[in-house]
């Protein structure tokens, strides 16, 4: 797998949900500030105004892609000086958001403009948290371009045609319909970060040849017997110079990386599969059972087979 691939793959937890919602002049609803979620926004029709509580407010039309990664308060709005009366929704609850739900979720007004949006909430694992979302702002804006992005416009047709009309298959098409929404705003705002010599941080790092390069080895084998030389072999670099410009761009040295990388793929197993430990000491690069429970112990705190007996039994809870 990809990098950005991963990044999803290891950070959500439990069902997304989604709504396709319609709302009628004048009408306000507040999102609230959920920590450990993101969230997204998408005009289908109409407009209105994006409020976060400390910027100024943003007016969205028709097309425009709005994603908060870190999960961050705000309201929607026909304009900025609505009242807002209703009570703020969030993830988990029932208003708007009840697993998916279709455009029965109706906001009437007084029979003013109409405005859809399509909502979307992720819940996050917080120790599993990749840095690269960590490196985002707290709102991505996506505007429509109507010669642009052919390929989000079609991700939101069909999640939006799946919440509209639900059909047999529309519990699996959904969840993957959502991860492809968020890979598309992910891979949008990536490649459109200035390429600058004096720029780091994952934006940098995934448009930099060699780290990528590096990067990408890691994710597609962890259980490697990588060193820093093999890994700079990849970058087609030579060791010193490859390890400085890793760590400038990533904020760690590759083996810190690394290490990191598979602690959080094996807490993904634990979590997800019935594999023995020693199978999964394997996956990640360890030939010893004990050494790769000494290694999750000292990075998650708490050894593999308690940590796994804890995470079934909040995955039974939640339903995910």
């Amino acid at each position: 797998m990809d990098v950005l691939s991963d990044v999803l793959a290891v950070t959500r937890t439990g069902r997304p949900r989604s709504a396709h919602v319609r709302w009628h002049a004048p009408w306000g609803q507040e999102f609230a500030s959920v920590p450990g979620s993101a969230g997204f926004q998408v005009i289908l029709q109409g407009s209105c105004w994006l409020l976060p509580p400390d910027a100024e407010p943003v007016r969205l039309g028709a097309g425009d892609v709005v994603f908060l990664p870190h999960g961050s308060g705000h309201t929607l709005a026909d304009s900025p000086e609505t009242l807002v009366t209703a009570p703020a929704c969030g993830p988990d609850g029932h208003e708007p958001y009840d697993t998916y739900a279709s455009d029965h979720v109706d906001r009437s007004g007084d029979g003013g403009p109409v405005t859809v949006v399509l909502c979307g909430a992720y819940r996050l694992d917080p120790s599993r948290t990749h840095p690269l979302l960590l490196t985002l702002p707290d709102l991505i804006h996506v505007p429509a371009h109507a010669d642009r992005r052919p390929e989000l416009r079609s991700a939101v047709a069909l999640l939006a045609a799946e919440l509209e009309n639900p059909r047999l298959g529309t519990d699996a098409l959904v969840p993957a319909l959502l991860d492809t929404l968020l890979l598309y705003i992910l891979r949008i705002w990536f490649d459109e970060q200035p390429a600058r010599g004096d720029t780091t941080g994952w934006a940098a790092a995934l448009n930099d040849p060699p780290v990528t390069a590096a990067l990408h080895a890691i994710h597609r084998d962890p259980a490697a017997p990588w060193t820093v030389a093999t890994l700079a072999a990849e970058a087609g670099l030579s060791r010193a110079p490859f390890a400085r410009r890793f760590a400038l761009l990533i904020g760690q040295p590759p083996l810190g990386y690394l290490t990191w990388w598979r602690m959080t793929t094996a807490a993904r197993l634990l979590r997800t599969s019935d594999a023995p430990l020693r199978s999964i000491a394997a996956q990640v690069g360890y030939t010893s059972e004990f050494a790769f429970a000494h290694a999750f112990k000292r990075t998650h705190g708490t050894p593999p087979g308690l940590y796994r007996r804890n995470r079934t039994t909040s995955r039974f809870r939640d339903g995910s």
